[in-house]
This record gives C-alpha cells, structure tokens and sequence, in this order.
C-alpha cells in the first residue's frame, strides 16, 4: 500500500470555496490562504449563534503504545462515513505540533485512506497559527525582562517568575537556560527555560475563548509571577499586555477549514498538549461545527484517562457542550502490547498476551460509561495481520461487559470502511440513554478533584501530595477552588510509571508540583517524569523528511 503522504499527494482536492458550500459556508464568510485551505470569519460565525447544534461525537483511545492506535485516522474514517451514510457530518481536530512531527510521529493528520488534506500544509506551519501563539506568548516574556529591567515598578521577583519562553519544536537543550548575561544593558541574569508552544497557556485559553473579547480578558488573567516579599500574584495585564497579544492573535483566533480525501469539510483549530493542558481542538471550533452540521466528530488527545477526562471536566464544562456519543478506539497489536508483547513480536497471533491486555480497554470503557456516563463503541482499527480468533475474543469480552463492538477498515478502504462504525455512532447518539456527568464537582477541593480523577479514572489506591503542593493547594482552594484540575501524567499508562502496561490498580500516584493557569482557567498537577519541553529520539522523523526540486515533499508519514 502506498504511504499516507504519497495517497495525500495523490488525492483530488476541492477548492475551498466548493467545500465550504458543501456545508453551507458562504464565499464571503471565508478568508482563503491559497487554494485549498481558509479561515473562517468570525462574524459569520457569530450570526449561527440562534440554530440548533447537531451531535457531538468523541473519539478516544486506549492508553497509547509503540504499535498505534489510529485515534486521527479513526476520526476522520467515521466522519467519511456518516456523510457516507447521508449525516451531514463535520470532522473538528487539531493542529499538529512541529516538535512530533519532526520527532517521532512524521505526520499527524490521520493516515492511509482516512486522511485530512493539504497532508503537507497541515503538518508543516499550516495558517501560521502555531506561530502567532508563540509571539505572543514570547511578547509577554520579553515584557516581563523588559518592566524588571526599566525600574520594576511592579515589584516583580525575579526569582518567582512563572512564565518562560516558547518554541514549536523538541529541544532539550532549552528546558532551563540562564538568560540577561553579558552586563547589566542586556537584564537581570536570571534562571529561565522554553516549554513547547504547545504547552503554552497562551495555547490553552486559544482553544477555551469564546470571542475576541473573551481571549483577551483570559490573557490578562496570566499570572506570570510574584512580587518581592508579600508574594502576591502580578498579571499579565499588569503589564497592560493583553491587548498586544490578541493583537498578534487577531488570524489564529479563527477557524481554518480544510478537508479529507473524500473532500468532506473538516475544521482544524488549536492544540494544546495532552499532558500538560486539555488537549483538545477548540471550543469556537468545536461549536461552529455543531452550528453547520447534524455531527460533529471530534478527538481528545491520548487515551481516554487523559484526553477524554479534560474534554469531558474541562472543555465539555466550561464551553456547556454534552457528547452524545464516545468512540473508543483500540488495534489488537496495541492490546498485544498491554499484554506483554514486545514490539517485534505484535504481528503474531498470541490470544493469551491479547487476554491479558485486554483489561486495558476494558478499564477506558467502565471509565466512560460509568464515570463519564455516556455511551460507548469499541471500534478496532482493523490491521491485516490480525486473526479471526483474535477478533472473536476481544468482540466476546466487550460484548460480555455490555459494551458495542465494530471493526473498522478505514485505513485501507476509506469512509467505506467505517460505514459499521458510522451506523453504530448514529444509533447509540439517537437512542442511547447516556447522562454525561462530571468526574468531580465544581464545589470540591483541589485535593478532592485530582484524588477523584487520580482513585475512580485511573485506578489509584491513594494520592500523596508534596508537603509544598499541599501548601500550594491549600491556598490556592481560597481563590481558585471552582477551577478543574488538569492532570499531567505520562500518556502510556493508567499509573505515572509509563512503563506499566495493562490496567494497574491500587498504585500511588505522587503529585511533585502543581501550576495554576488562571487564564486558561485550570490546575495542573504534575506527576511523575512529565516534561513540557520534549527532546528528539534518537532516530528523528526530521532525518526522513526531504523536499525535491519540484516542491515536492516526500518524508511525512
């Protein structure tokens, strides 16, 4: 089978004008940055405030392994299909980082036959939207510099400054500089260091803003560090910064409108880190696509106890929306994996590593019919090398748990090959009895919402705090105990350990270090290893990654 980006450079692309037609956009209502991708406006966007929203469908996944799980592909599949099928359907995703692109994944707009298109442009500084998140988070920086260095007026410590600097791309090297060397014309000589734009607060409340006005009133609520001795919080409108960094928003605000293979509409707007922040497309996004469509299918990063909790007890809370649905998506070489098998060996039948592993899918599917009360279908991304006994076992244990089972083709046959998916997602959001609730309530402690998230969605036996996190919480439950919490933990296991595979129960998860992001309106909790600046492997997707003299682009998987 030819590579993903050899079938994207195969593909027939609509002209954007005809694709926004398809869904109903007017010519006028789109800004067009070349010919086969636009932004839409946001004023049009506003006149839809009074239709009726369609149905949201989510896609999540297992805990996530070496051998793939397809939640992109799976997404754009199902989206195929259900226009396949007669649902005016609208796929929402978001926006892939440079960093993986160029470090591990190669390429992050689905794959094979399920793919959104322009596959090069999305995946290699897209509407410069990436960019413009990391002016203005890097303006506020240098703001920060620049105040302490003209007098401090503020008080600022330097020493209790909360905000670095960012850049769209994996480099260790930058996790912690030293910044202001070479005299006292160039600053203040303070520690400093670069998280992923991706990672940026600025990332996270683009994708929670609701208007113009909104963004900006989230930007000022930054909190960017402490004053000297009483220790109170300065912000970043303090620095009266705001209005410059909406300014430098004012085009990645917007929605960007793309499409798939099939050359149904898909929107493609925001993406905050998984780990760190919510990781989901954003809000706008999200309800401009239920405005324009009877489905919407949409993803959250990582597996359902990551991604699919902070859509459902931060996206889904603060933006009011309710999924009608939730596709869980899974590949037998990844419940392989769960099971103990090495990579090398996924591609063999081995129905005891596959029971044992099982247990993993099982543990995401209690989670989102139980503790996010919605109904569920299992969808397996189907993969040549699996077997019918494999199949039949993983249909049978799902089945016994009341859960709805689908194979999947759609990697290699298009929406063609989700069309199963697409009758079950239907039937479940049209007759299911799911009752969408929250993790935690709003009225909980701080500690009470991650130790909820922490024992009920990944299985922990207890929470230990850091004497200076339950300090920090302590005072922070005064001021911002409405807030969610977002938890930040590796995405590869249930525990903080990535290396414990299956569904472990009764570990303890340690929180090291908590953040408040009052503008984007959440606590993160930090366990474990978790790092906001990723470094490259050893072999970088970069190395592949070439361009002909004709412009072609080759590399991109």
């Amino acid at each position: 089978m030819p590579s993903d980006i050899d079938i994207a450079q195969q593909a027939t692309m609509h002209r954007i004008n005809q694709v926004a037609a398809r869904i109903g956009i007017p010519e006028d209502a789109l800004e067009p940055y070349g010919h086969y991708k636009a932004k839409i406006s946001l004023e049009y966007l506003t006149s839809l405030k009074d239709r009726p929203d369609g149905k949201l469908i989510l896609v999540t996944a297992i805990s996530p392994t070496p051998a793939g799980e397809g939640k992109t592909t799976t997404t754009v599949g199902l989206g195929d299909a259900l226009n396949r099928i007669g649902k005016k359907t609208m796929i929402c995703l978001r926006e892939p980082s440079l960093g993986p692109v160029f470090g591990v994944k190669g390429g992050a707009a689905g794959g094979g036959y399920a793919q959104i298109v322009p596959m090069e442009d999305i995946n290699l500084h897209f509407t410069g939207d990436f960019h413009a998140i990391g002016a203005a988070h890097n303006l506020l920086s240098a703001l920060i510099d620049n105040h302490i260095h003209q007098g401090n007026e503020l008080r600022i410590d330097p020493r209790l400054i909360q905000w670095k600097r960012v850049v769209d791309m994996n480099d260790r090297a930058l996790r912690k500089i030293v910044v202001g060397m070479g005299g006292t014309a160039n600053g203040f000589v303070r520690e400093d260091g670069y998280d992923i734009v991706v990672a940026s607060e600025v990332m996270a409340i683009l994708c929670l803003a609701l208007s113009r006005n909104d963004l900006k009133a989230r930007l000022g609520r930054i909190v960017i560090g402490y004053t000297q001795g009483d220790r109170k919080p300065v912000y970043a409108r303090d620095l009266n910064a705001q209005g410059a960094m909406a300014t430098l928003l004012k085009d990645a605000i917007k929605p960007n409108l793309v499409q798939t293979l099939e050359n149904n509409p898909a929107i493609i707007h925001g993406g905050p880190f998984a780990n760190i922040a919510h990781g989901c497309n954003s809000v706008m996004a999200t309800k401009a696509g239920l405005k324009l469509a009877d489905y919407v299918v949409t993803e959250a990063g990582f597996g359902a106890d990551l991604g699919a909790e902070k859509f459902i007890d931060i996206k889904c809370r603060m933006a009011g929306l309710k999924p009608a649905a939730v596709v869980l998506v899974a590949t037998i070489r990844a419940l392989k994996f769960h099971g103990g098998v090495k990579k090398e060996d996924l591609n063999r039948e081995n129905l005891d590593a596959l029971d044992k592993g099982i247990v993993n899918i099982e543990r995401h599917l209690k989670n989102i019919t139980l503790h996010y009360g919605l109904p569920c279908v299992v969808s397996v991304n189907h993969f040549t090398f699996d077997t019918d006994a494999e199949i039949a076992l993983l249909k049978g244990r799902i089945e016994a748990l009341g859960g709805h089972f689908v194979v999947a083709r759609h990697w290699a046959e298009g929406g063609k090959g989700a069309e199963d998916l697409a009758h079950a997602v239907v039937d479940l959001a049209e007759n299911g009895h799911g009752r969408h609730k929250f993790v935690y309530e709003d009225t909980d402690t701080l500690q009470a919402k991650i130790t909820a998230v922490a024992t009920k969605i990944y299985g922990a036996g207890q929470v230990t705090f850091t004497d200076a996190v339950r300090r920090q919480l302590d005072e922070w439950n005064k001021d911002y105990g409405s807030f969610p919490v977002c938890m930040a933990k590796t995405q590869m296991s249930f525990s903080a350990d990535p290396s414990v595979r299956g569904a472990p129960s009764g570990h303890t998860l340690n929180v090291r270090e908590v953040r408040l992001a009052n503008g984007a309106g959440f606590i993160v909790a930090i366990c474990g290893d978790m790092m906001t600046m990723p470094g490259l492997p050893k072999v970088p997707s970069a190395e592949r990654i070439d361009i002909d003299d004709n412009g072609k682009v080759s590399g991109l998987f």
